[in-house]
């Protein structure tokens, strides 16, 4: 079966300033998704995982290496829905026009409609994203995002700086929404508690220039992971796991 997603990234370097040595990002990253996995992407904070969901997203194209995405049945290209740290709601529009933005006019209305019932907003629709909390707020940019039904979906940390009960209802929220909605997912967070609630995979990385340091399952049914000390109990054998891989390789520990 062909991957989803085939990431080789080769190299990903910033000029440096005034004339100091260029900051390299990624070195010899390689990656792939399968369709319909949910893939983690954890490690410290500036170690490249942004870069790396930029350059996936087709945003960023001055590196080198290559990215592939495997095409929609009918032969078009994949569509990719980004999720991103903080909502990027256009605040003088409403929470309605905020989806319907990526969406053709003809089949905006319906969709938004569904969309909005699926993350239980259908009575803001017409309210302004200052108007929204935070939650909310998340809630509106996943319903963008799975608007234009994705055949990957990037999320960069989208729960961060949220508290502990509305990060545990989006988590929640998007499993719901994967489960009715499949589609390939690439994670980042650098909290390896979140990782293993929702992930397939972990990759785990390096410290900066980024590089792929371990690859591992997560060995726990989904229906366990409601529970908190199965989730610690994974949490310390991978950290035992890895701690053996980073030694091998000299890298800074790129987990919490």
């Amino acid at each position: 079966m062909i991957p989803a997603l085939v990431a080789e990234i080769r190299d990903k370097r910033y000029p440096g300033a005034r004339g100091a040595q260029p900051h390299v990002a990624l070195a010899g990253l390689s990656l792939q998704a399968a369709a319909g996995e949910i893939v983690a992407l954890v490690g410290p904070s500036g170690c490249g995982k942004t870069t790396f969901l930029n350059i996936v997203a087709g945003l960023d194209r001055d590196f080198a290496g290559e990215v592939r995405l495997a095409p929609r049945p009918d032969g078009q290209r994949a569509r990719v829905g980004y999720v991103f740290q903080e909502p990027r709601l256009l605040p003088w529009r409403t929470v309605h026009e905020n989806i319907a933005l990526v969406l053709p006019p003809h089949r905006a209305e319906g969709i938004v409609r569904d969309m909005l019932k699926a993350v239980g907003l259908a009575e803001a629709r017409d309210r302004y994203p200052p108007q929204l909390s935070g939650g909310m707020s998340r809630r509106v940019s996943i319903a963008r995002a799975f608007a234009i039904e994705p055949d990957l979906l990037l999320m960069d940390e989208p729960f961060v700086s949220l508290d502990h009960d509305t990060v545990e209802q989006l988590r929640a929220l998007l499993l719901k929404l994967w489960h009715a909605r499949p589609t390939t997912v690439l994670f980042v967070t650098h909290d390896l508690r979140e990782a293993l609630v929702l992930a397939d995979r972990l990759v785990l990385l390096s410290g900066a220039p980024a590089r792929v340091v371990a690859d591992l399952p997560v060995g726990l049914a989904r229906n366990r992971r409601h529970s908190g000390a199965e989730i610690e109990r994974l949490r310390e054998e991978v950290l035992r796991h890895h701690r053996e891989l980073i030694g091998a390789v000299g890298a800074p520990t790129p987990v919490d």
